[in-house]
């Protein structure tokens, strides 16, 4: 019965641990892309001839900014759905 209670107890934590990272992830990539919006936008009212240039820039940083996040994301489902941390208690 004991290793039945430290199995959901593992689960417990990984689920805990799931939320953070996808929370945390995804407010962080949406702060950053906030920030990077208004720069930007400041910098097209400036200096207009750039905006071509800028907005090239703009999505390139967007779009890692969000690869950041899905490999957060990816992380947290590959411990949600095969948990290693399981496999090495039962081991123990």
């Amino acid at each position: 019965m004991e290793l039945v209670a430290h199995i959901a107890q593992v689960q417990g934590f990984t689920a805990i641990a799931l939320g953070l990272i996808i929370g945390l992830g995804a407010l962080g990539a949406c702060i950053g892309i906030g920030v990077m919006g208004s720069k930007f936008l400041e910098a097209a009212a400036r200096q207009p001839e750039l905006v071509p240039l800028l907005q090239g820039r703009m999505f390139l940083l967007a779009g890692l900014i969000d690869a950041a996040f899905l490999i957060g994301v990816a992380l947290a489902m590959y411990f949600a759905v095969a948990n290693p941390l399981l496999s090495k208690l039962a081991a123990g």
